[in-house]
């Protein structure tokens, strides 16, 4: 099967300022190659009824616009082919200094690869696509694929392409989910249209967000232990 995943991440500062937050958080969005096209123009149908003309965004939820944010999560939970994997990362235990030489570019590609590494399944294809950033090294991507590559000898990793956000409904989709997923870790949230969006996850959940087993399909949520394996 293909397989397409796109990418996005909140409080990367954390990497370089343990108290920017608790928590460094990553998050990933999976479909079927096949299956893009239905769902942007589903996406689509959900933006026009709510005469939303912006990108999807967490930064974005507000009063004005809860009511397409709540729909957006309906039909994410409604659609059988789309999956969430989020990592959050805690800061205390991060120690770029120690581990990565003080290259924090490096270390945020190495946490890309424990989110996407542990989900890439044997005899699949796989297209990844990241929010595009500026990397002092530029060969930061093409390096993530070649490492998920090497590391996934019976799957295939077609390419790891870093894109803009307003180009790609998935990696807007992306960021929506990250954003609440980080919002709840870090528990900063004040906002009441975002408190709203996060009841509204739970409740599709049946439970509080929180770390998942690895078998959970639909909504996982990796905690990823920094001492001591995974």
């Amino acid at each position: 099967m293909d397989i397409e995943v796109y990418c996005d991440e909140s409080n990367p500062e954390v990497l370089w300022d343990r108290n920017a937050a608790k928590y460094f958080v990553l998050g990933s969005i999976w479909m079927p190659k096949e299956y893009r096209e239905t769902f942007k123009e589903k996406v689509k149908v959900i933006k026009s009824k709510h005469n939303y003309f912006y990108e999807i965004k967490w930064n974005k939820v507000s009063p004005s616009s809860i009511e397409l944010y709540l729909s957006l999560i309906d039909f994410f939970f409604s659609e059988p082919l789309l999956r969430f994997r989020g990592m959050p990362v805690e800061a205390n235990r991060i120690d770029s200094v120690q581990f990565q030489r003080g290259d924090h570019e490096l270390s945020f590609y190495k946490f890309y690869y424990q989110l996407i590494h542990h989900w890439i399944k044997d005899y699949n294809n796989y297209s990844l696509f990241v929010d595009h950033k500026m990397n002092k090294d530029k060969g930061r991507v093409n390096k993530l694929n070649e490492v998920l590559q090497n590391a996934n000898m019976f799957s295939s990793i077609e390419n790891v392409q870093a894109i803009h956000s307003d180009e790609s409904l998935g990696i807007q989709l992306a960021d929506f989910l990250t954003g609440a997923l980080n919002a709840k870790v870090n528990g900063k949230t004040t906002s009441a249209a975002k408190l709203e969006v996060i009841r509204r996850i739970e409740e599709k959940l049946g439970h509080k967000i929180k770390p998942t087993g690895f078998s959970e399909a639909k909504f996982n949520v990796f905690k990823i232990n920094l001492r001591g394996g995974l």
